[in-house]
């Protein structure tokens, strides 16, 4: 190969990094409804909907299991809630600051072919304003694909939310 075509192929790669064509980009929508206690109507329901990069950990996780699956793959079911207000960030491994109660397991669905989707209710257990959201692959320690924060939904012991988590990719950019 000459020297003209190794330093095309290294621009058009630099280029595709640059740009972010390398990058795995997804349509995340998080929908959150409250309520009083589980006997109570909800609340007219909260969309936080971003275009957005998941987290090079989830990344790093797709890779991995394209080498060697394992039943952990169709284990992003558990929600958890938190009290962080950092912005998102592709770093990101987990709940910022952690409320102390344990995740919730969602149902798990696919509405288009493109789209998945886990819905989970978590009852709270104190008075805190509630301001993130992640996804992960185990109750405990797992591999978090998506974190979001958003403005404040302040709660007292009872209350429940609903945490609706929805990502759609697009094949062929």
């Amino acid at each position: 190969m000459s020297i003209f075509n190794r330093l095309k192929n290294a621009t058009i790669g630099f280029n595709r990094g640059l740009l972010g064509l390398s990058t795995i980009i997804a349509h995340t929508c998080l929908t959150i409804r409250k309520r009083a206690d589980e006997f109570s109507e909800w609340e007219p329901p909260i969309r936080i909907v971003k275009d957005k990069v998941v987290t090079t950990e989830f990344v790093d996780f797709i890779v991995d299991q394209l080498q060697t699956e394992t039943s952990e793959f169709g284990d992003f079911k558990y929600h958890q809630c938190g009290l962080g207000v950092t912005a998102e960030n592709v770093t990101d491994s987990g709940i910022e600051t952690d409320t102390g109660i344990s995740p919730a397991t969602g149902t798990q669905t696919e509405t288009d072919h493109d789209t998945y989707k886990s819905v989970a209710t978590m009852t709270m257990d104190a008075t805190e304003a509630i301001t993130e959201h992640v996804i992960m692959s185990q109750s405990g320690a797992g591999t978090c694909m998506d974190r979001t924060v958003f403005s404040a939904i302040n709660v007292v012991s009872g209350n429940q939310i609903e945490f609706t988590f929805e990502i759609s990719f697009t094949a062929g950019g």
